[in-house]
């Protein structure tokens, strides 16, 4: 095989971070984008020479003004996309935020129109179906210390045939 057909055939996903943040009653930080008829994570695409985890850090920056430490990597979620090809999410652990951080939050007004904390039971109401499986799966991997792969928000052993 030319070395041309090799690289046809190799995938080159879009990568995409974000971090999961929780309060003290354990609901998830999310973001109304100005964008998206939906709410979504703080996070955005991965640059080139960035990894996930500088990805992730830098959009939280970016999109709430703060910079608390990410903690360790929840799930990887292979969920390519009609329009935008293959796709690659990592979500990491934001940890709980305190209660100076959570005041310290400032919007990027040109990409956000609010933020809220959200109990679990209600992400699906908020999200699309596969980000909020997304989210799901990762709250119970932090809660299992354990990551996970999923592909479109699901463990494959969970697709339907």
């Amino acid at each position: 095989m030319a070395a041309n057909e090799h690289e046809a055939k190799m995938a080159h996903p879009r990568m995409a971070a974000g971090a999961l943040f929780f309060d003290v009653d354990g609901r998830v930080l999310m973001v109304e984008p100005t964008y998206k008829d939906y709410w979504d994570i703080p996070g955005g695409y991965v640059e080139t020479g960035e990894s996930p985890l500088q990805a992730a850090s830098r959009e939280v920056r970016e999109e709430l003004g703060i910079t608390p430490s990410l903690g360790c990597l929840l799930a990887v979620d292979w969920a390519p996309n009609g329009a935008e090809g293959d796709k690659v999410l990592y979500l990491f652990d934001g940890g709980e935020l305190s209660r100076d951080l959570v005041e310290a939050i400032r919007l990027q007004a040109d990409e956000l129109k609010a933020v809220r904390f959200v109990p679990p039971h209600e992400i699906a109401e908020r999200a699309i179906p596969r980000l909020a499986r997304r989210i799901l799966a990762a709250i119970e991997a932090r809660a299992a210390s354990t990551p996970v792969y999923l592909e479109h928000g699901q463990a494959p052993g969970n697709l339907a045939a």
